[in-house]
């Protein structure tokens, strides 16, 4: 499968958060997230493995009780069923690799 971020329709996903999912397989689904300066994803747990890395601009993230300021070139982990939530301070563009695929966020 390939695909173009540009050719892939956003989905609002809270203020100011739009998802593009890119690209998937049978094991993993690969999203690309769109942030506003000042936006927050809320601190909630999923059962998938997220693996994450910030292509631009500034926030920052809890992975459990533990906070990191990320920055362009950062890159996570969060295994399933960890809370976590991030802020962001600057207009931002991560990828997200998710495993296994989340049937929510297929096109």
């Amino acid at each position: 499968m390939f695909n173009k971020s540009a050719d892939v329709k956003a989905v609002l996903m809270l203020e100011g958060i739009e998802r593009r999912t890119l690209t998937y397989g049978d094991n993993m689904l690969l999203v690309e997230f769109t942030v506003r300066a000042g936006s927050v994803f809320p601190e909630h747990a999923h059962s998938y493995e997220q693996i994450g890395y910030l292509c631009k601009g500034a926030g920052r993230l809890w992975i459990g009780e533990e906070c990191r300021e990320i920055a362009p070139g950062s890159s996570w982990c969060i295994p399933g069923n960890v809370n976590h939530k991030a802020e962001f301070s600057e207009e931002s563009v991560a990828l997200d690799i998710f495993h296994p695929v989340r049937e929510d966020y297929l096109p």
